[in-house]
């Protein structure tokens, strides 16, 4: 068996997620010992400005993490935040390294689904990227009005501010629902904090889970059980 790739996280958007993430792929990792894991370097920054901000400055940042992971030896490289996937191409370009996208591996499995509309939990910036993806598996999205978006944004923030209790709990699972409502026929947890508080459990609908998804393809790919991505040239 040949030596297994290192995988560099770009993460701290927020921290919680990305432990979150970590843990998933240790956990879908074949192993018997230490030595059977992937190595992982890791960039857990929250100071990354905001990115539902139009004009923060994030993608610069994302670069230069981008480049640093690749400097210490990345192999291949992972971002545990979808709306931060609108950066990919610079990241991708300032690294040199090949991306495993979150968004891409999101609309596949919705599409895998047998669904035709998929109802996605996520940012503006995060909604963006899953309507053009799910367009190319032609499928049709199911969004929350407005003032429900700005709702969902309030309790994201509470998420990434620590509260993971049962009141949070209960709007996202109204959020989801409502979606349902609206026709949607799978729900793509597209923000990473929605996992957080958000099981398949508590849907009468396939739930996908991108971050979940991620972890499994980076493990599979790290160790030689699917193709490495392309990288884009510079």
């Amino acid at each position: 068996m040949r030596e297994s790739l290192t995988l560099g996280v770009l993460g701290g958007m927020g921290p919680a997620a990305t432990l979150d993430f970590l843990a998933k792929l240790q956990a879908y990792t074949p192993a018997e010992r230490d030595q059977d894991h992937i190595r992982v370097l890791v960039d857990i920054n929250p100071k990354v400005p905001d990115r539902n901000t139009p004009g923060s400055g994030a993608g610069p940042v994302l670069a230069e993490m981008a480049g640093a992971l690749a400097g210490a030896g990345a192999d291949v490289l992972a971002i545990a935040c979808n709306t931060a996937h609108a950066h990919a191409d610079l990241i991708q370009r300032a690294s040199g390294l090949p991306l495993i996208d979150m968004i891409a591996t999101g609309a596949r499995a919705a599409r895998e689904s047998g669904a035709m509309r998929a109802g996605v939990l996520g940012t503006k910036g995060g909604i963006r990227l899953y309507r053009e993806y799910l367009a190319a598996q032609a499928m049709g999205i199911v969004v929350l009005e407005p003032e429900r978006q700005e709702a969902f944004m309030q309790v994201l923030y509470r998420i990434k501010g620590g509260d993971l209790g049962k009141e949070v709990r209960r709007e996202m699972k109204g959020f989801a629902e409502h979606l349902v409502k609206q026709g949607a026929e799978v729900v793509v947890a597209g923000c990473t904090e929605v996992p957080l508080v958000l099981s398949q459990e508590d849907l009468r609908v396939d739930m996908v889970d991108p971050g979940d998804l991620l972890a499994r393809r980076c493990v599979a790919v790290c160790l030689g059980y699917e193709p490495l991505p392309q990288a884009l040239s510079a």
